[in-house]
């Protein structure tokens, strides 16, 4: 090709339109990434593949992820595409004469899905060792503007306050420089995850949205460890670059030796021109062509877990009986007996790993409890933590060092717990026994996987750093949840991680649900599950609902209204309840039953805006887009229906563009005014059915709609805390 010509490379289908820009005397760019037809591309000059060693470093002193030494070298050298089965490959070959490293960009899309996926190979096509200290697995410039164009989308997670959505101008993290006169820029908006809580600190996402346009490109980075994205200005507009671990910030290198290879995480982008709610529902439809089958995408069972404000980790065979009942005249489809099942003393936490059902608490055995729940109609479920072992399990002194993750030379420690290493076969032919065991001899059908610890950045036992044998154990742990659920095809497996200190893609594209929080509190929980369809496909969001005797008919409510919209996850001492609070918890699994079809296809929107931690009025939607009528029965399906009577997951339009019926759900907290102003532009100039859709009875809340503002006046008469289930019908 000669000097002066600019080829572009087009890839795509009637979803999603990308190209890359390819020059003989600089690396490859991303030109455009739109849906569908849609133009307006970023153009920046910004490497598609960057990639630090640390014989050369950066081009320019900063510690950023853009523009190192190799990535301004990488030139294009071919490409391929294929597609299969309605997913298509583009393959994009790039190589370094300086360094002798090969660059293999894959991507990954879906018909009709306006997202890609995208992950990186490096590879040393020389003589000599290099080391490698960070790789993206994608990088582009979004905007060819100033950052002042732009909004950021992030999102702050803790235990027992997951999910916390922010946006905020861009400019607050970058402000206007005067980069011009200096000739570049050192500067970036950077998050980072460390160890093993991938959503620890922060959900593994992020985004940028243009304000004027409402062009907005939504990411995930699907790994369950370490990660990094970053935001940067350049001098031709506002770059992204998003990894897994680094050297900087998590003591990951990685040695290549002549004619090896190393591939990054996987992550997605998704792109909209109709803002956050269109790139949210991209994400979704991306999100739900990736997962892996299973047939509880289409039974979406409801279940009990007896810890929440219940149990708290002190089940007894007097305690289950009666919640099992309970549970079932409820409608619970899964009963899982929480923490504490495998302990004789009282004081389980450091003593877990062998996973044998206490004596002590089941004089019967625990087979008693299970068998009354199968009496019940119910798949049995256990929790468990399979990763750690306990410092005073007997499993401690059974298994050889070389089954845990250490560093030194000493086994890493944590709370009481050691945490096993998944590339080691002992660890695995330990867990893999436990699953087995309890699978075949007492029939569980049902796990709950929860991971209470974070072991830190690795271990160093053979890895060239602990950042690169946490990698390892990384993968080898999906590895082996993959080869579960090839044994137990059946077999759900919840992805709690101490509330959702774990919600990722790389968990989620496996594991069938994700408990959204650990949050105790009734009142707190609604701005976690109101942001949760942001963070987590709609039908996976198992979002606590624990009425209890002694709240007020209210109160139920409003504790149910937390988990109806999602996938409904009951606890609670209903066996202790009056009927009148039982009836409500009644009918709101049976709203529940009603509007599960509707959850594999629908998509997100948030008609009070992202909610806020301490908003006194919150409000999220699911809109049913694909197939509006099937909605509008009003058939009283039982939530404990066959698979066969449920309907099967259909894919909503990536763009959640069409108007189809709308469920909300919206809370009043204390402190709220009388009323709230949602806002629905979607549906303005429509006709509008506004009804309450749970509690069907209730009075005390009144609807309003303006079809041409399109905003829904919520007035609730009654004091709070309160809340409904809203179902808006288009005429």
């Amino acid at each position: 090709m000669p000097a002066d010509v600019v080829e572009t490379l087009r890839w795509g289908h009637s979803g999603l339109a990308l190209a890359l820009e390819i020059h003989p005397d600089r690396p490859v760019t991303l030109r455009e990434l739109s849906p569908g037809q849609a133009a307006a591309p970023p153009r920046t000059s910004q490497p598609v593949v960057e990639v630090l060693v640390p014989g050369e470093g950066r081009a320019r002193a900063s510690q950023r992820l853009s523009e190192t030494a190799v990535g301004l070298r990488l030139r294009y050298a071919g490409a391929d595409r294929s597609s299969h089965d309605g997913r298509h490959q583009l393959r994009v070959r790039l190589r370094d004469e300086a360094s002798e490293l090969g660059a293999e960009l894959l991507l990954e899309s879906y018909d009709g899905v306006p997202a890609v996926r995208a992950s990186v190979r490096v590879t040393n096509l020389g003589t000599a060792p290099v080391p490698l200290l960070a790789v993206t697995s994608f990088a582009a410039g979004f905007h060819g503007g100033p950052a002042s164009d732009l909004d950021v989308l992030y999102a702050d997670s803790a235990w027992l306050g997951e999910s916390r959505w922010t946006r905020r101008p861009l400019a607050d993290h970058l402000p206007d420089l005067g980069l011009e006169g200096h000739g570049h820029g050192r500067g970036a908006f950077a998050l980072t995850s460390s160890g093993t809580w991938s959503s620890g600190r922060y959900v593994p996402m992020g985004g940028l949205s243009e304000r004027g346009s409402g062009r907005t490109w939504l990411w995930q980075i699907e790994h369950n460890g370490p990660w990094r994205w970053e935001v940067g200005d350049r001098l031709d507009g506002v770059y992204a670059a998003l990894s897994g671990p680094t050297d900087l910030d998590h003591q990951w290198s990685h040695p290549l030796a002549p004619g090896e290879s190393f591939t990054t995480v996987p992550v997605s982008v998704a792109v909209s021109a109709d803002g956050l709610t269109g790139a949210a529902a991209a994400l979704t439809a991306h999100r739900r062509a990736s997962r892996r089958p299973h047939p509880d995408r289409e039974r979406l069972p409801v279940v009990f877990n007896d810890y929440m404000n219940t149990t708290m980790g002190d089940p007894t065979t007097d305690k289950l009986l009666p919640l099992v009942d309970a549970a079932a005249a409820a409608g619970a489809e899964v009963f899982c007996v929480d923490a504490g099942w495998y302990d004789d003393g009282g004081d389980w936490w450091d003593s877990v790993g062998e996973w044998r059902p206490s004596s002590t608490r089941f004089p019967g055995g625990i087979e008693e409890v299970l068998a009354r729940i199968a009496e019940r109609g119910m798949t049995a479920g256990l929790w468990l933590e399979p990763e750690v072992i306990g410092v005073r399990s007997p499993m401690a002194g059974k298994l050889p060092d070389e089954a845990f993750l250490r560093r030194g030379g000493v086994r890493v420690a944590e709370h009481g717990r050691h945490h096993l290493d998944l590339r080691h076969p002992a660890a695995v032919a330990h867990l893999d026994q436990v699953v087995d065991r309890l699978v075949t001899e007492l029939g569980v059908g049902y796990f709950k996987l929860d991971y209470n610890i974070n072991p830190g950045a690795g271990t160093d036992v053979d890895a060239p750093s602990a950042g690169a044998g946490l990698l390892a154990h990384n993968r080898a742990h999906l590895a082996w949840l993959e080869s579960v659920l090839d044994r137990h095809p059946h077999l759900v497996l919840e992805n709690c991680a101490s509330g959702a200190m774990r919600m990722d893609y790389a968990m989620l594209s496996r594991l069938q649900l994700q408990s959204t929080s650990d949050q105790q509190d009734f009142l707190r929980y609604p701005p976690i599950a109101a942001a949760a369809p942001l963070s987590v496909l709609p039908e996976q969001a198992a979002n606590w609902a624990y009425p209890q005797p002694d709240m007020t008919e209210e109160e139920v409510v409003f504790a149910m209204c937390t988990g109806i919209l999602g996938r409904l996850y009951l606890s609670g001492n209903l066996h202790l309840m009056d009927e009148r609070r039982l009836a409500l918890v009644r009918e709101g699994v049976a709203v529940h039953g009603r509007l599960r079809p509707v959850l594999p296809r629908a998509t997100a929107c948030w008609p009070l805006g992202l909610p806020g931690w301490d908003d006194p009025w919150l409000a999220f939607g699911l809109r049913d887009t694909a197939h509006p009528d099937n909605a509008r029965s009003t058939g009283a399906a039982s939530s404990a229906a066959a698979p066969t009577d449920t309907a099967p997951a259909h894919t909503a339009p990536a763009d959640g563009s069409s108007a189809g019926d709308l469920y909300l759900t919206v809370w009043r907290r204390p402190g709220a005014p009388d009323s709230a102003v949602l806002s629905l532009p979607h549906l303005r100039d429509r006709d509008l059915d506004a009804t309450v859709a749970y509690p069907e009875a209730a009075e005390g809340w009144r609807l309003a709609w303006d079809p041409g503002a399109a905003a829904l006046t919520v007035t609730a008469d009654v004091p709070p805390p309160t809340a409904r289930i809203l179902h808006l019908r288009p005429r």
